[in-house]
This record gives C-alpha cells, structure tokens and sequence, in this order.
C-alpha cells in the first residue's frame, strides 16, 4: 500500500472510536453537516466518468475544510488523469483487478477486501464512500463490525451492465447494510427492489465544460461521442445519416471515440458512400473540445448508465436528437422543448427527427438555447450540494439509530430504579 499524505500532514489524526464518537457529538440534525475526515474508494484514477466525479468530489470537500482520503485499488504505474489538490491523500493498494481462474479470483476479492479494510482502519474516517458495484461490494465487506457508515454509488445501469453472478450476489446480500444508495437516474433506482430504492438518492453527473471553450459552429457538422462499440449504436447512425444525406449535402457526420467497432463502422461507411462525409478521427486531445464545432448532437445508444456527452451538449447550448434508451435521455431532455427524443422501438423516427433538424435552423436555435437553460441543473455547484445532502441524510441517519439505542440501554435501569423499594 502505497499512500500520498496531504501536504498539511496525515489525515489520522484519532483513533478509529475516538473520531466515530467525535462524529456523532457533531452530527445531530443538521442537514448541512460534512464529517471532517471523508474515503473515497474506487478502482482506479485512470480516465473515465466515475474517476472525474471523484475527483470532483475530493476537490470540492477539501476546499471545504475536510480532510478528504482517496483509496485506489490500482498501483503508482498508473498515473492519475485527473489531478487532485496536494492537500487530499492518494492510497494507492497496488491491487489492480484482472482476469483470474474462479479460486485465484476469490482469493483476490478477499485480498482486496482486506486491503481496504486496512485502510479505512489506518485513514480513520467518519464516512466512507465507494463507487461502482465491486467497489461498493468490497467496501460493504471490508467494514463488517466497523462502526463506520458507507454510501455506496452505482454509475452504471443495474438492468444491463452485470458484473457477473457471484457479485450480484453479493451486492444484493450487502447492498442493505450501506446508509445510502445514490444512483444517477430514476430508471437506475428502480432497478432495484422496494427497500433498496427506498435509501436511494438521485445524483446526475456534474457538467464541466472545458475552460475557455469559443463556439466555432456553422459548419453544418452532426456530431456523436462515445467508445466504438455496438451498445453506443454508431452502426445505425451512420446508416439514419445516409438515408437524409442526399436532402443535407452541405451537413457532414463526426464520430469522436475509439473502440474494437472502428473496422465495422469504416466498412459500412464505405459501402454507403460516405468517406467524404462521414469521419472517425479517433479520440480528441483536448477532452471536451468537439463541442466547439458541433452543430447538432446525435445520441443513438441501446443503452446507458448517465450519458455524459448529451449533457455536455445540452450544457454547450447544442441542438440534440437522442434515442429514449434506458437510462438518461427522457430524464434529460423534454421532447420538442430542449431536445428530440425518439422512440427505440421505432428507429425509423431517427430519420426523421434527423431530417427535421438538419432542415430548420430555427428549430435547432430554439431547443439549444432551452437545452442550455435546463442543464444548469447539471452545474458542478448544484450536484455538489446533492452530494452534500446524501452524505449529511447518512450521518443523520446514524446519528438517529444511536439515540434509539441509547434510550433503549437506558430503559432496563430506569426499571430496576422504579422498582427498588
């Protein structure tokens, strides 16, 4: 276990009880209150949608005045893409998750459970949060008899996106232990049964555009974003682009990602006629900057955890036409007021929201400029309180089973007082 201390020293500054107990003198009902010493657990700091809202998440407690601990399982041979403020603790448990033989794989969920056991006992927090579900169900495991209260975050969607029998398993034997469930949309919560959904809160992605970002749009340029894979359906895409092509020749279509469908999606690209029109360019450099130049954003997803692209777009003042796949869209976008939003039981309506949008530039300044207007509630500030209020609803959850408990020691003795002659 490698750990980076904060530059105004450890963050174990109590015994593990002695903080828990300080914890609970603080809490009381306070619905603003923040624990001072926050963990963070998640797989790893490499690039990617769950590694960002962590980030942000240890920047905006720390800048708080909390002393904020982030434990990765991954190793030091992978740098962080994002950076950290030099006052958050990096652990890093140099037990990066790999493919294993069903044995070597148990051993090494009990390693890594243990691993993070060790930490939270050495970091002492008052509260612990992990994300994604090994991560969740690992941390619920590592804190069996600790007093130690956890929220656990699911980033993906529960329906479709299955770690694998042995951890839903898991997660639904543990799942009940944690204070808090926060999940991304309302579809995700109700994924789960009644009394998981009951301790769940709804917590979108922050929207953070990149700074200085200049609007370059006039280029009739139909954007999309997102790994080349099938369940991102770029296949239909390009084929619904094909069919309007000929009504928009001035209109071209830009797919920003990589991933293993690159070589299929070229193919049906050349077959269409569209290498002059249609281009991969692979990953941008400068993460966020396609939204300079894009004139309409195009979702066509079979499905989603929390489709972060859209809200950019939508963020960035950009006409949108998406699929109403579970999870995200029809939670984001109000149909033909801040967006288009088409049935995926019926792809032929893609073509035609295309088609429609492409041809009236007035339509497309009317939903961008409400689309802009409706994802202020994606701002960093906004979802940050949302975090704020889950982590305060947690401690005053426990700060109220302790009173129970506590009333309930005390009847035994006022018993045997009434009774004394």
């Amino acid at each position: 276990m490698v750990r980076r201390h904060p530059s105004r020293g450890s963050t174990v500054s109590q015994p593990f009880d002695s903080g828990w107990q300080d914890c609970q003198r603080s809490a009381g009902d306070d619905p603003r209150f923040i624990p001072e010493r926050i963990a963070l657990v998640l797989s790893g700091l490499a690039a990617g949608g769950t590694e960002r809202v962590v980030c942000s998440l240890a920047t905006h407690w720390a800048r708080a005045g909390r002393q904020v601990s982030v434990i990765s399982l991954d190793d030091e041979t992978t740098p962080s893409y994002y950076h950290y403020p030099p006052d958050v603790e990096i652990v890093r448990l140099g037990l990066t998750p790999r493919p294993r033989p069903p044995l070597s794989a148990a051993l090494a969920i009990f390693r890594r459970a243990r691993a993070i056991r060790r930490a939270l006992k050495a970091i002492s927090p008052d509260i612990a949060l992990s994300f994604l579900t090994r991560q969740n169900v690992l941390t619920l495991a590592a804190t069996a008899g600790m007093r130690l209260p956890v929220i656990v975050s699911e980033r993906s969607n529960p329906d479709r996106q299955h770690p694998g029998a042995v951890w839903d398993w898991l997660r639904n034997g543990l799942y009940p232990r944690a204070q808090r469930l926060v999940v991304m949309t309302e579809g995700a919560r109700d994924c789960f049964g009644p009394r998981l959904a009951g301790m769940a809160s709804i917590v979108p992605n922050p929207v953070v555009l990149p700074a200085g970002w200049t609007c370059r749009r006039g280029g009739s340029r139909v954007v999309a974003v997102g790994r080349l894979e099938p369940v991102k359906g770029f296949d239909l895409l390009i084929r619904t682009f094909a069919a309007i092509a000929p009504a928009h020749p001035d209109w071209t279509l830009t797919i920003w990602g990589e991933g293993p469908e690159r070589a299929n999606l070229e193919q049906i690209r050349t077959e269409l006629g569209l290498d002059d029109r249609v281009s991969l360019p692979g990953v941008t450099s400068t993460p966020g900057a396609w939204i300079e130049t894009a004139d309409v954003f195009v979702l066509t997803s079979h499905y989603e955890g929390w489709p972060n692209a859209l809200a950019e777009a939508m963020a960035a003042g950009i006409p949108v036409v998406a699929l109403d796949c579970p999870h995200g869209p029809a939670e984001m976008i109000r149909h033909r007021h801040t967006g288009l939003l088409v049935s995926p039981a019926e792809p032929g309506r893609l073509c035609e929201a295309l088609d429609e949008i492409l041809g009236s530039h007035a339509l497309r300044e009317t939903l961008g400029a409400a689309a802009a207007i409706s994802a202020s509630r994606f701002e960093p500030d906004q979802v940050m309180a949302g975090w704020d209020a889950v982590v305060s609803s947690a401690m005053a959850r426990v700060q109220a089973r302790i009173r129970h408990r506590r009333r309930r020691d005390r009847r035994p003795e006022l018993t045997a007082g009434l009774a004394k002659p």
